[in-house]
């Protein structure tokens, strides 16, 4: 439905994201466009270092967010400006939870976070307008509720702005008008290199699993299961060498951890659907 804003959505996206950054407090650990290096990991190289996520290219970045957050989530057949609303959340917060927040406000079930032809139907009775205002409200409120907004708050706060204007834009008058910008130049009130929006990892499984060769398992909202598929045989070393003290506690906390970064907000907007005359 929507397949032509895709440019102009990647490009604000990659302003917003900026190069490589290793923040202390950013769940999602060495980040490069965007990047996380479990994302890095699971698409281009399993045994990707910090290094190697600097050294990222520009084409692998683009590559991983169609695959994984622009197709994964059906933006081609997402309306104008939904689609970028859609794609900026799942990208900094993780697919998992933008994809619950959009069966959410259509008042469908949130039992997964797959975007279904149920769900595009939900979307296409409702006015696009006040689906992106919902989805940043939302958005929005989703990460006042972190731990970590008092150190990345003040760009994320900017950025869902920026986010929900020009994809207010795109529902309104297409992609042309939403970018009133000469081609490669900013777009406003850009805040590059923000962390993900992600609830932190608790920090003892952080610690292990960074202990063992690999960090940041929940970038994106990927959760410790999606680091344990990407690598089977730190697993296993992890699984042997604690097993007797620890037992199940990696799949414990990771469903409890996928719990909390899906949760809904209170008052999550809910669009009504348009009444026809």
């Amino acid at each position: 439905m929507a397949a032509s804003t895709y440019d102009e959505a990647l490009r604000r996206l990659l302003l917003h994201e900026g190069g490589y950054t290793n923040h202390p407090s950013d769940p999602g650990g060495p980040t490069n466009y965007g990047i996380t290096i479990a994302d890095y990991r699971r698409y281009v190289q399993p045994n990707a270092t910090a290094a190697d996520v600097k050294a990222m290219t520009l084409d692998e970045a683009k590559a991983i967010y169609r695959r994984r957050y622009w197709d994964a989530q059906r933006c081609d057949e997402l309306p104008g400006g939904v689609d970028y609303s859609i794609l900026d959340y799942g990208v900094n917060s993780g697919i998992s939870r933008s994809g619950k927040v959009l069966r959410r406000i259509v008042g469908l079930p949130d039992h997964t976070h797959l975007v279904t032809d149920e769900v595009l139907h939900a979307v296409a009775g409702r006015d696009p307008r006040a689906l992106i205002n919902a989805i940043n409200v939302e958005r929005l409120a989703f990460l006042k509720s972190l731990k970590t907004w008092p150190v990345f708050g003040r760009g994320w706060a900017r950025r869902v702005d920026d986010v929900n204007s020009a994809s207010l834009r795109m529902a309104s008058h297409g992609v042309s008008a939403s970018a009133n910008l000469r081609p490669n130049t900013p777009a406003p009130h850009v805040a590059q290199a923000s962390g993900k929006g992600v609830v932190p990892a608790p920090m003892g499984m952080r610690k292990l699993i960074v202990g063992a060769g690999a960090a940041a398992p929940v970038a994106a909202g990927g959760g410790f299961t999606g680091w344990i598929v990407a690598h089977p045989f730190a697993s296993a070393a992890l699984g042997c060498g604690v097993a007797l003290a620890v037992g199940g506690s990696l799949a414990a906390l990771n469903r409890r951890y996928q719990r909390q970064q899906d949760a809904a907000t209170p008052a999550t907007p809910v669009v009504p659907e348009l009444t026809t005359t």
